[in-house]
């Protein structure tokens, strides 16, 4: 089982919008919370952002370098209501020319950017 995935952010206050609506849509709830960082906890595992210190910031994050590609989570409910939602928050998509089977003709997916750029996978349940 993981614990925890510790994640280094470039705007912790950008970050956290944007990881508050998701997040918290999928049943996490804030764990901890401190200057520098917080996390969101949901069946014993959670997940950590902490501001980058400033002289780590030039280089950037890009999900195609070594290191962390992305983050998949199941949804509930429709994948339609999820994708609204996140347009009126101003995301950005990829693939949006293969929505919602970008991932294939078995499921339906959607996939955004955070922030920095962390490719974000929402694949929902096939009940929907």
């Amino acid at each position: 089982m993981l614990n925890h995935i510790e994640i280094y952010v470039s705007d912790l206050a950008a970050s956290r919008r944007f990881y508050e609506f998701l997040l918290g849509n999928l049943g996490y709830e804030i764990y901890q919370d401190w200057e520098e960082g917080f996390s969101f906890l949901k069946a014993g595992t959670y997940l950590v952002f902490v501001q980058a210190p400033d002289y780590f910031l030039q280089k950037g994050y890009h999900r195609t370098r070594i290191g962390l590609n992305h983050l998949a989570f199941w949804i509930d409910g429709p994948l339609e209501e999820w994708h609204q939602s996140l347009l009126g928050l101003g995301v950005s998509f990829l693939y949006e020319d293969r929505y919602p089977y970008a991932g294939g003709q078995d499921s339906k997916r959607l996939y955004c950017l955070d922030p920095d750029g962390i490719k974000i996978e929402l694949i929902q349940k096939e009940e929907y």
